[in-house]
């Protein structure tokens, strides 16, 4: 490894400090949310002003700009907390699992929000607020695996013991996101096929498409924003008697 490339990685890792990712997090922060706002002003105004009406759903489709957006980012956010979480328990680091705690609640509002616009968009279209499709209640298992990590976290007073235990279960739930994904391919489900693919061109109108990607966006910086903001709002519970921490409140005092 050259100079420079080691460098590179020792500044990289000069992050995992909890202080200097304070730091760096509170000059990122204001950044996402004025992405998030942009992206998310844009994808509105395409979705629900420029886009055309659906050739069979009219109108009442809109509610996908919502839906999809909200639909992968709570299959992509339980990923990446897996990921900080099997971080943390290989490599017993504390700022992992703290990443992992707060991602939690960000992926359970998108799963939330996800099965509640699926709600709005299935009365019209199929007749019924909810059926056992396979896609439906493998996402009302995601949305319970969410809860299941948070309930578990906040139920063992040792904070290390509760970031390990909590990790096991995030990536034993793994298994569940392919599911979600592919269930519409395994099974005969009401629910449409994917819009979007990576194999082949989508199968809607161009303007439907920016709509939906910018909103993709827009969920991705608010979750952003959100998970730093909360993982100050942790770093600081957690290392409550670092020098750091003590000096930090009292110039906020």
């Amino acid at each position: 490894m050259s100079t420079q490339t080691h460098g590179r990685v020792v500044s990289f890792f000069m992050f995992a400090n909890a202080m200097r990712f304070y730091s760096l997090s509170g000059k990122m922060i204001p950044v996402f949310w004025a992405l998030c706002l942009a992206f998310g002003v844009a994808g509105l105004w395409i979705g629900f002003f420029v886009a055309p009406p659906d050739a069979t759903q009219g109108n009442g489709y809109r509610i996908i700009f919502v839906h999809v957006a909200s639909s992968w980012m709570s299959m992509f956010i339980y990923l990446v907390m897996a990921a900080w979480a099997g971080i943390g328990l290989a490599l017993n680091t504390r700022l992992s699992a703290m990443m992992a705690q707060a991602l939690a609640p960000t992926g359970a509002l998108m799963a939330l929000l996800s099965l509640w616009t699926g709600a709005l968009w299935g009365k019209p279209m199929w007749g019924t607020w909810w059926v056992w499709d396979a896609r439906l209640t493998s996402e009302l298992i995601l949305l319970f695996l969410y809860l299941g990590f948070m309930a578990l976290h906040a139920s063992i007073d040792d904070t290390r013991r509760a970031d390990r235990a909590a990790a096991v279960l995030a990536l034993v739930g793994v298994v569940n996101v392919p599911i979600i994904y592919f269930s519409v391919k395994w099974w005969n489900t009401l629910h449409q096929g994917a819009s979007v693919s990576l194999t082949k061109a989508p199968s809607m109108a161009q303007t439907m498409l920016w709509g939906m990607l910018l909103m993709a966006l827009c969920f991705w910086m608010y979750s952003i924003a959100v998970a730093l903001t909360r993982v100050r709002a942790i770093i600081l519970e957690r290392e409550t008697q670092a020098n750091w921490v003590r000096d930090l409140r009292e110039v906020r005092a």
